[in-house]
Order: C-alpha cells, then structure tokens, then sequence
C-alpha cells in the first residue's frame, strides 16, 4: 500500500452547505404552515340547513307530543294527534318560509 493520499478524500464540512441545509429548513417550514388545514367554522348555508332541519323535526314532534298529550287528557284519540301534528307540520313550514324569505 502506498502512502499516498487518495482523491477522493472527505471535505470537511463547508459552509454553503450549512446554508442551503439552514434554507431547506426554512423553506419545509414554510411549506408545512402553508399547507396546514385551516379550521374554520360552519359557513351560512351549513347554519341555514341546521336552523331547518330543527324547525321542521320541532315542529313535527313538537305537535305530535301535544296531541298526543291532548288525547290522553281528553279522550280523543287519535284526532288531537291528528289535528296537533298538521298544526306542527304547517308551523314548521311556515317557520322554514319566513327564515328563507328573508334578503340577504
């Protein structure tokens, strides 16, 4: 064996490749704050399906609970229901007209 050094010995650590590692930190934490999901709340429509949803099942249940309450009571059965349940269903809607009618 010789004892000649080779070409192809290691350099030491150079300071440009200090740098681009400094930068390629920096430019992957950039990326990882540009694409984290951003948490937002419901938006309009979202809140106007919710407010909906629960004026036509309050209405609906809401009727049928107190006509079947009104039967109970008065010995009716099954028109207090009846009748109570068609009085939610035409609240309920109506409730769903008025909150959609509205101008923006």
């Amino acid at each position: 064996m010789s004892d000649k050094k080779s070409a192809r010995e290691s350099i030491g650590e150079d300071a440009r490749i200090d740098a681009l590692e400094k930068r390629l930190a920096a430019a992957r934490e950039r990326e990882e704050q540009r694409n984290k999901p951003v948490v937002q709340g419901a938006g309009e429509g979202e809140k106007l399906g919710n407010r909906v949803l629960s004026y036509l099942l309050g209405g609906i249940l809401g009727g049928a609970l107190v006509g079947w309450a009104i039967d109970q009571l008065a010995g009716t059965a099954p028109w207090g229901l009846l009748v109570m349940l068609f009085l939610g269903i035409v609240v309920g809607f109506r409730n769903i007209i008025r909150i959609t009618s509205k101008r923006p």
